[in-house]
Parts: C-alpha cells; structure tokens; sequence
C-alpha cells in the first residue's frame, strides 16, 4: 500500500484549491508572493532564485530542480531545447516525479504551465507545498494540515489572546507568530510588549524576527493581511509550514548534539570505572596478602592475659579491619558488574581486568582469608578454654567450700539445742517438721561434699599451684559432716521420744473439747431458753410449751452424768502431768472451757427451772381467760352477721320487686327501718365484748369469721340501704306526681329496668341502658346517646339508676304537654301582648316565687327586647330549662 493513500482524501480536495476564490486578486496576490517567497528559500540553496512564478517554472527546468531540493533525489535528465515540445517534456517529467510520490494531479497538466496559466501554476506549487513541506507533519496521531494546526495549538496555548483555530482569521492580528517564535527563541521578542489592537506591528516583528534570525524569508505582507477580510488559507499555511521546520530542524540538531554528548559520557564513565576497579582489587589483594600470614601464626601463650590479648586483637580484626574490606570487595563486584552492564548496553566489548584481578581470583583470595580466619579463631578458643578450666575449677572449688561453709555455721549449736523440753505438742511437731527438713537439707549438702572432694582430687591430678590448701580445706569440710551426722540422730530420737508423750496428753485434750463444747452449748441453749420471754395466744401454745418444759426436766440427770464424765477428763490430764513432770506450756489448746466455767453454768440451770414452772402456770391461767372472751364473743357476732346480710338481701328484693303502690313500699321499708334501728343494742353489746377483747391484745378468734369492723362496716352499710331505697321511693313518688305518670307506667318502667339490669343490682351499665333504648323503639347514633348519657349520667361514672331511668322515660313523655302549658300559660298572663312586664309577674305570683321567675328570666332576655319585658322564647327558658322544649 503506497504510504500517502491517506493522504488522498485531502488531496483530492486540495486538488480543487478553491479555483474559484483564485479569482480573488488579493488571494491571488497573496498566494503569488508567498509561493515565490518559498520557492526560492529552496532554489537558493542550489544558487538560484525565481522572479515570475508562471514564466520562470514555463521551461520545466527551475521546477525539476525544485523538486530535486527539496526532494533530495536525482530526477530525470531535463531537455535543454527551448522549443515547446522540450519544455512540455521537462514539465512532465516534473509532474511525472509529483505522481510518483502519492500525489494525484487533476486538471493539471504540462501544456498549460508551459502556456504560463497563472491559476494552474499556483494549484501545481500548492500541490508541491503540500506533499513535500506539509504532509509529513506529524503532531499525536494527525497529519497533514491537522498535524499542522495542532502543533501550532499545543505551542500558542499558554499565550494569552492567542486562539489558533484555523489558517486565515485566526493570524490576522499578529500574536499567533510572533507566540511561535517567543516559544521557541524568548529572546528573540519580548512578547509582553504586544498589543492585540496592534496588528501591523505584530505581523511586522515577527516577518522580520523570522528572517533575520531563523531564515525564514518574508512571504507574506502585513498590509495584504490585515486588509484581507480572510485571509488566504493555503499562502498562511505555507509561512506557517516554514517555523514547524525551522524550529523541528534546530530541536532535532540539539537531539543529535545531546546524543553524541551522552555517548562521550558513557565512554569517560566506562574508563573511569575500569581504573577505578584495577586499583581496588589491587588494593583489597595486597590486604589479604599481608593478613593471612598474621592469621596462621599459633605459637601459643602461657598467661590467660596474654591469651585474651590475642582475641582482643582478632576481635578489632573483625570489628574495625575486616568489614570495610568486605565492603570494598561488595563494592568491587558491583562494579565489575555494573561495567559490564553499561559496556553491553553501548555495544562495547567486555572489560577484561588485569591478570589475577578478575572477580574469581579476588573471591578465590578471599575464600583462603576467611579459611585461615576461622582456623585460628578455633585455636584461641581452645586455647582459653584449656586455662579457663584450671581457673575455673579452682573458683568453683573456692566458691562450694564457701557455700558449704556458710551453710554449716551455727548448725552444731543448733542440734544441741533442749528446746523440746518445754515445748508443746504443736511446737514439738514443728519442731520434729524443722529438724526432718534439716535432715533432707543435710542429705541434698551430701553431693556437694563429694562435689567438693571430687574437684579437689581433679586439681591434685593437674598438678594446680595452690594444692596444699586446698586439700586442708577439704578435710576440715569432711570432718565437720561427719560431726553434723551424729548430732542430727541424737536430737531426733530426744524429739520422737517427747513427741509420745505429748500426744497421750492432747488426746485428754481433745476428748476433753469434744464433749466440753456440746455439753456447755447445750447449758447455755438450756439457759437461754429458761430465761426466754415467752408469748402466746391460745390455750394449745402454753400447754405445749409446758410440755416441752417437763421433757426438758426428765433430760437433767442425764446431764449431770455427762458433766461427771467430762470433770473426770480433766483429772486423768493432771495425774499424768504430775506423774511424768511434764512442763505443760499453757491451758487447752481446744477449748477455751474449763472445769469451774462447767459448774458454774449447771448451778445456774438448776436455779432457772423452779423459775420457769412458776412463770408457765401463770400464763396458763390467762389463756383460759382469753379463752372464755373469745367464744362470748363468736356467738354474738356468729347471729348479728348474717342477720345484717339477710335484711340487705330483703331491702334490695323489695326496690326491685313491684308489689303494691309505691306508698305501699315506702311503708313497708319505713316499718324494716325502725325493725333495724331497734336492734342496735345488740350491736353495742357485741362492742362492749371486742372492747374486752382487744384489751387483753386477742387479735384472732378460730370460733368466728366474723370481725368486729365487718359487723361496723356491714351495719352501717345497712343503714345507708335502707335509707337511699326510702329515699329513691320518695322521689319516685315526687316524679310519679309531677310528670302525671301512672302506677302502672311506673310498672312498666321497672319491668323493663329489671329485665335489662343482668347483674341485679338495680343499675344498669352504659351498655345495658343503650340495649333497652334500642328495644323500646329508640334510634340511636353515637352522639344522640352520648346526649342522653350525659342526661342520666351526668357525673359520668358509667352507670344508670332506676331513678335517672324514669326521670328519663318521663321526661321523654312529657316534652309535648309540657310545651303546651307554657303557651297556655303565656297567653293567660300576656293578654293581647307578645311579651310580659315584670311588674305583672309580681302582681300575678306570690312574691317569692315571682322575684324568682325575673331572676331566671334576666339572661334569656334579648337585646332588642322591651326593658323589662320576656317574649315567650325566654318565659319557656325561664320557667321550664331548654332541655324540656
């Protein structure tokens, strides 16, 4: 694939150059000077120029060397005829060359460049420009004009006012040269100084900067430019074309310059490290030439100083010689190593050290140093061991008999000791318990005896300076064991021989303690319980506690016998005591009870008993006082409670039952009223009976459930019953007259209470007062029984009565004749008038009763009202409340 096939798109469209705008005399005039201004920065270099860009190039002769400039090939030889045909020839093969290079020509051919067609020439040398000053731009991946732009957009970035966007408007002002130029060559321009409203001076600096400094020549003009609307597009790009190479051509000799620059560095860096590298392995191998004889040297010492002198100079060999040369033979390697690297990488043949320098040679070297090192490590360490041991032993023999020494000091004094004679049983067992712990003790001393006499013997055997002294010491420590032996089983057999008979006296001790300590508990329980206060409330409690009190009287002999026992415990010590003089250190080690503490207690049980039968028999008698209080008691309350019961029962049949008129009832309770209140004596009788009960502090009576506040509580209840039933008759009655209702609605209306009061206990809960309003024909919503509860409840306690039930139902009944005796009413006392004075209230009514009625009347008067007066709204309030109409 030819490499400029993706070129050809582009081609083909600047194949078309825009012919038509070349029409344009400013673009043509532009496109003239700047292509002949191109051309001839090339012809120059083969000592030629142009002058007319359609004449000159007419022959083919300048065009063919142009090509062969800025090609840097050899073309065709040219024809040197002047006829057509040799020009037409000379422009063919030149455009012949063009098309070899990817470049497809349309429309262009060699007759019209030969004719001097101006429009064709310039399509031509734009062509030239493209394919061989601006196609093989290449600026991340884009090329060609792209490439172009792009390189010019990524260098005038950090400019200000500088927006490179194109190749005609966006250089008009000046700043997109003059920022190449100050990128690549700041001292050329001081780009601070610029002015963006200063074009002419911008383009100017930078046309001259560019050819006085960077040998670009001027193809553009400044006035061209800024008088152009837009300016030419391929004329821009040609200039621009020029700094992209003028400036790639310098950073690509400064690469080339750096590169040989680096390469040098290398090399001098190469021979350094060469020089360097002979002199330290020379260095390193004349060390261990010297070191290895010094290392190999084993004449011995005879002094364990002068020994210890010897490693003391090894070890300042190891620490303070050897590890800088371990470091110089670390750092010889890499070297050698990192030469070899660099030598390859700049394809340098290897390094070669001198003979017996290699690496090899130095390791080989430093292999039979670190051979002798360890050899003669290992004779100074034998060597000091073999004087440590003699030194050693003898510091160890020293060190045991020390030992020994000290632990021996005061043990004679120690076994010879009578302690025993006065010690307790205790203090002979710890004693016996000391004395086997010395005795183990003696047995473990008995190695280092013949450790001692062992070292002895080896240093004999090594011929050690100081012998003599060491075997007279040894033979004193063997003496004094020997002597330590005898005394040690003499003193055991003195502590056992103690030991036996103290036991025989501890075991009367503990016996003794054993049965002292129950029996003085069981004194002071006795006595304790004798002088007890005792309290009780019934008969049955102080016949128990007597019999309890005779049980314990039969138990004393026995008991006295036990005291025998243990007083004759106490007796059989103090016979053996005298018998044997034994020296008994202190009392009962046991118990701290006693002989006479025994007989002094059992004295004072004897005296508490009497005391107790008396204190028994006088209990006795005032429980079967109690006794007495609580049966008379019992059998009145045993009568008067369940007679206040079965009358409660009777009243509660008779307010729900419906036999007679309710004068009839009221008559019948008025008579069990007076019937109760005549049994009151009965009740102050049975007070005065609790009276006598709680002063003699009775707080409980088997013979009776019944309490003296039951009985209170049930009689005043009692009372409280029968007058509320009387009381809700009364008010029936009242109810009965003054709604007009009649016995037998008053029946009905209990007939229907009773059935809904489930409970029987002539009140109906809130949800039986709904059930019976719904069965009598009521409709009823949540807030319409909510305003009747609030009639007959209005406490809100959740309940209804009998009496708010027939106010109710009467109430009920009643509202429409009600409304009508107020009208009649009002009409009588108003007359021909809609309202009534207060003046003939008064006339009309009793004065109280008519003072009253206008105290009533005052606040349902309306403000419009005549003074004084009540229309028949607030005379109905007045007398009869809103809830009744």
């Amino acid at each position: 694939m030819d490499p400029y096939d993706g070129e050809h798109d582009y081609m083909q469209q600047e194949d078309d150059w825009d012919r038509d705008l070349l029409l344009d005399p400013a673009w043509e005039k532009q496109q003239r000077k700047t292509f002949t201004a191109w051309c001839n920065s090339h012809l120059r270099k083969a000592g030629t120029q142009i002058e007319n860009i359609e004449e000159d190039f007419r022959d083919g002769l300048k065009l063919m060397l142009l090509l062969e400039v800025i090609s840097g090939e050899r073309l065709a030889k040219p024809e040197r005829g002047k006829m057509r045909v040799h020009k037409i020839s000379n422009v063919n093969k030149a455009l012949d060359f063009i098309a070899s290079k990817g470049v497809k020509l349309v429309s262009i051919g060699a007759e019209e460049i030969v004719d001097g067609n101006a429009k064709m020439t310039l399509g031509m040398i734009w062509t030239i420009i493209l394919r061989f000053a601006i196609q093989d731009i290449s600026v991340e991946e884009t090329s060609a004009k792209e490439g172009l732009l792009l390189w010019c957009q990524r260098k005038t970035a950090p400019y200000k006012n500088v927006n490179i966007q194109n190749f005609h408007i966006s250089w008009k002002d000046g700043l997109g040269f003059c920022a190449l130029i100050h990128r690549h060559r700041p001292e050329l321009i001081d780009y601070g100084k610029l002015r963006k409203d200063d074009p002419m001076t911008n383009l100017n600096t930078a046309f001259d900067v560019a050819e006085k400094y960077l040998d670009i020549p001027k193809m553009l003009d400044a006035e061209d430019i800024i008088s152009t609307l837009r300016p030419d597009e391929k004329a821009v790009m040609t200039y621009v074309s020029c700094y992209y190479h003028a400036f790639s051509g310098k950073q690509k000799a400064e690469t080339a310059a750096n590169r040989i620059c680096k390469v040098l560095a290398v090399n001098q860096e190469n021979e350094q490290l060469m020089e360097d590298y002979e002199k330290l392995a020379s260095d390193l191998l004349e060390w261990i030439r010297r070191t290895i004889p010094w290392l190999e040297n084993r004449m011995p010492e005879n002094t364990m100083q002068a020994m210890q002198q010897k490693l003391e100079d090894f070890r300042d060999y190891r620490r303070l010689h050897k590890p800088p040369k371990v470091q110089e033979k670390c750092q010889l390697e890499i070297n050698f190593n990192t030469l070899q690297t660099k030598l390859r990488l700049s394809n340098r043949p290897a390094f070669m050290p001198s003979e017996g320098k290699m690496v090899s040679d130095i390791n080989n070297a430093w292999g039979n140093l670190e051979g002798a090192e360890k050899g003669y490590e290992e004779w100074l360490l034998n060597e000091i061991r073999r004087l440590e041991r003699l030194d050693h032993l003898a510091e160890k023999f020293r060190q045991k008999a020390a030992i020994h020494e000290a632990w021996t000091e005061g043990k004679e004094d120690m076994l010879q000791k009578r302690d025993y004679e006065t010690a307790s049983l205790s203090e002979i067992k710890a004693l016996l318990k000391k004395h086997e712990a010395f005795e183990s003790d003696l047995a473990a001393h008995q190695d280092r005896v013949e450790q001692i006499a062992a070292i002895a013997q080896e240093l004999n055997e090594l011929d050690y300076y100081d012998s003599p002294s060491v075997n007279a010491r040894c033979q004193r420590i063997c003496d004094q064991w020997d002597m330590l032996g005898a005394l040690t089983q003499k003193r055991s057999e003195a502590l056992q021989r103690t030991e036996k008979l103290l036991e025989t006296i501890d075991q009367l001790y503990l016996e003794f303690a054993k049965r002292a300590a129950p029996f003085n508990n069981w004194m002071e329980g006795a006595m304790e319980d004798l002088q007890d206060t005792f309290i009780v409330h019934t008969i049955e409690e102080i016949q128990g506690l007597s019999t309890a009190h005779e049980q314990f009287k039969a138990t004393l002999p026995e008991a006295d016998k036990e005291r025998q026992a243990i007083l004759g415990i106490h007796n059989e010590i103090a016979k053996i005591v005298q018998t044997y003089h034994v020296n008994m250190a202190g009392t009962n080690p046991y118990t701290t009870i006693n002989p006479q503490e025994i007989n002094a207690k059992w004295d004072k049980v004897r005296q508490l008993v009497p005391q107790r039968d008396q204190a028994l028999i006088e209990e006795h008698a005032r429980q079967q006082n109690n006794e007495r209080l609580r049966r008379q008691f019992a059998n009145q309350a045993n009568v008067i409670g369940p007679w206040i019961q079965t009358k409660m029962e009777e009243i509660g049949r008779i307010s729900i039952e419906m036999h007679g008129t309710l004068e009839d009832q009221l008559t019948h309770l008025r008579q069990y009223e007076k019937s109760i209140v005549n049994y009151k004596p009965k009740i102050d009788q049975l007070e005065g009976d609790h009276q006598l009960i709680q002063e003699a502090l009775i707080f409980d009576n088997k013979h009776t459930n019944y309490t003296m506040e039951h009985i209170r509580v049930g009689w005043e209840q009692l009372l409280t019953t029968i007058a509320r039933t009387i009381n809700e008759i009364e008010n029936q009655i009242l109810t009965r007259d003054a709604k007009g209702i009649s016995q037998d609605q008053l029946n009905e209306f209990r007939a229907s209470f009773n059935h809904f009061d489930r409970k029987r206990t002539g009140i109906m809960d809130a949800e039986d007062f709904k059930t019976c309003l719904i069965s009598m024909g009521y409709n009823l919503g949540e807030n319409e029984f909510s305003r009747i509860m609030s009639i007959v409840d209005p406490n809100r306690m959740g309940i209804v009565t009998f009496q708010a039930f027939i106010d109710f139902m009467s109430r009920e009944t009643a509202d429409t004749d009600t409304a009508d005796q107020v009208m009649a009413s009002f009409k009588v006392l108003a007359g021909d008038k809609n309202y009534i004075l207060a003046d003939e209230l008064r006339r009309e009514l009793p004065p109280d009763q008519a003072e009253y009625c206008i105290a009533r009347m005052a606040p349902y008067t309306g403000p419009d009202a005549v003074p004084g007066a009540l229309d028949y709204m607030s005379f109905s309030t007045a007398l009869y409340g809103e809830s009744d109409l």
